[in-house]
C-alpha cells in the first residue's frame, strides 16, 4: 500500500516549527507494512491544500493529513478535506461533551469555533483525542478507493492518537498488510564509502532483506529491512544478512539498534564485566566523562577522573614526570600512556583512558590541528596508546571525534581481553 503524508501549517514552511510528525508517521507506517512514497508540506491555504490532495489521491492509497484541526480561522484542514471528498462534517457527541467540560472547569464558555474541534467527516470514523480536544478522522472514499486520515498537529496529541486509535483502525481495515522488520547495525572508524566498497557485492545482490547505508555523526549505520508475516521469520533473514556483513566489517561494528550509542554499549559492557573506568582529559576537557554520564546506571562503573588541560595540571594532578613531557612533548604516545597509567593508579580502577591532542585551529609543538593521542591502561597490564589524525575538522568536531574514538578503543580492547 502506498501512502502520502501531508503536513499542514504555514509555520512549517517558515521554519518556525520543525515537523517531527512526518518522520514519526513514516516509522509507524513502515511497521504496519505501509510504504510512504511521498511527504508534502503545505501552508494554511485552501487552494494549495486542495492541489496537494489532488496529487496525493492520484498517487497514493492512503493519505494522512496532519495539522489544521484547531479552533482558529487558519485551521482549515477538516473543512477542506470534507469538501474534497464531498461529505459534510458531523459532530462527535462525546468529544463535544469533553470540550464543554473543559471550559466549565475553567469557568469559561466555549466559543462556536471551539465546538468545531468535535467534528469529523460524515461516513468516517472519529478518532478520539485522549490528551487534547480536536478529534481526528478515518475516512474511506469508495469512489477513488482512497483512505484518508486527519490527525492533530501537536506531536503529543498526534502520537497518542496514532498509537491508541489509528493503528488499530488500520490493522482492522487493512488486514493483509505485511509488516516491515528492521535491524540497524552501527559502525565506527570507517567511512560510508569504504564500508560500501567492502560490501559492494552484497549490496548489489540484495533483495530480501534490503540494505541501506547512512552516514551519521562520525559513524555509519546499516539498516536491514525485511517484510515477513512473523518476527521470527524476519529475524532469521535479518540475522543471516547481518552475519555476512560482520564477516566483512566486524572490526568496525560496535552494536545494533536505532537509538543505540557507543557510550551506551561501552557502559553495558563494563557492567557485564563488573569493571570500573576513570579518565584523564586534556583537549576533550571532560567531554568523555560527561558523555559517559549521560548513560543511566553509569555510576556502577564510572569512578571519575581528571581534566588536565594545562601541561602543569598533568604533572600536579596525575604525577606525570615533567621530564617525560619535556622530552616527548605534551601531545605524544609517551604522555598519553603516562596519563592513563597514572590515572589508573590514582583512581584504583580496572581501566583508565586518557586524551591529549591538538583541537585547533593552531598547531602545538609543530603538530597540526586534528592530531590526537589516546592512552589506555588496564590494571596490571602495559599501557597502550593510539594516534589519530582528523584534519580539516573544526575544533569541536575534533573533540567529539576523539571521545568516540576513545569509547571505541576501550570497547575493542575489552573484546580482546
Amino acid at each position: 500500500m502506498r501512502a502520502e503524508i501531508i503536513s499542514v501549517g504555514t509555520e512549517l514552511l517558515l521554519g518556525e516549527v520543525t515537523d517531527t510528525n512526518a518522520p514519526y508517521l513514516s516509522q509507524q507506517m513502515a511497521q504496519l507494512g505501509i510504504d510512504v512514497y511521498h511527504r508534502t508540506t503545505v501552508g494554511d491555504n485552501e487552494h494549495r491544500l486542495v492541489a496537494a490532495l489532488e496529487q496525493a489521491q492520484a498517487n497514493s492509497d492512503l493519505v494522512i493529513i496532519t495539522g489544521g484541526l484547531g479552533p482558529t480561522a487558519d485551521d482549515i484542514t477538516k473543512q477542506v478535506v470534507a469538501q474534497f471528498v464531498n461529505q459534510p462534517l458531523v459532530g462527535d457527541q462525546a468529544a463535544a461533551n469533553k470540550i464543554t467540560h473543559y471550559f466549565t472547569e475553567r469557568n469559561e464558555v466555549p466559543a462556536p469555533n471551539n465546538r468545531t474541534q468535535a467534528e469529523y467527516i460524515n461516513g468516517g470514523q472519529s478518532l478520539t483525542n485522549s490528551v487534547g480536544l480536536a478529534v481526528g478522522t478515518y475516512y474511506y472514499a469508495q469512489a477513488t478507493k482512497t483512505h484518508y486520515v486527519l490527525l492533530p498537529g501537536p506531536p503529543h496529541e498526534l502520537q497518542t492518537m496514532v498509537e491508541q486509535e489509528l493503528v488499530p483502525v488500520l490493522r482492522q481495515s487493512l488486514p493483509n498488510l505485511q509488516p516491515l522488520f528492521t535491524h540497524v547495525m552501527r559502525f565506527f572508524g570507517i567511512s560510508e564509502s569504504r564500508l560500501a566498497a567492502l560490501l559492494a557485492d552484497v549490496i548489489a545482490q540484495q533483495s530480501d532483506p534490503t540494505i541501506a547505508l547512512y552516514a551519521q555523526h562520525s559513524e555509519v549505520t546499516i539498516r536491514l529491512a525485511s517484510r515477513a508475516n512473523t518476527s521470527a521469520e524476519a529475524e532469521k533473514k535479518l540475522m543471516q544478512c547481518a552475519n555476512v556483513i560482520l564477516e566483512r566489517a566486524g572490526q568496525y561494528y560496535y552494536g545494533h539498534g536505532a537509538d543505540n550509542s557507543l557510550a551506551n554499549v561501552l557502559v553495558q559492557k563494563l557492567q557485564q564485566e563488573h569493571l570500573t573506568i576513570a579518565a584523564a582529559e586534556s583537549l576533550t576537557a571532560g567531554l568523555f566523562q560527561s558523555t559517559l554520564a549521560t548513560i543511566p546506571g553509569v555510576s556502577a562503573v564510572f569512578y571519575g577522573g581528571f581534566v588536565t588541560y594545562a601541561t602543569e595540571a598533568k604533572e600536579r594532578f596525575l604525577g606525570v614526570p615533567h621530564e617525560l613531557i619535556a622530552q616527548n612533548g605534551v601531545v605524544s604516545q609517551a604522555t598519553a600512556q603516562a596519563m592513563a597509567q597514572h590515572t589508573q593508579k590514582r583512581a584504583q580502577t580496572d581501566i583508565a583512558v586518557s586524551f591529549t591532542g591538538v583541537a585547533g585551529p593552531g598547531q602545538v609543538d609543530g603538530l597540526p590541528a586534528g592530531t590526537v593521542w589516546i592512552g589506555l591502561q588496564f590494571k596490571d597490564q602495559k599501557p597502550q596508546a593510539q594516534e589519530f589524525h582528523w584534519p580539516k575538522m573544526t575544533r569541536q568536531e575534533v573533540r567529539q571525534r576523539a571521545v568516540l574514538a576513545g569509547l571505541m578503543m576501550v570497547l575493542q580492547a575489552l573484546k580482546k581481553q
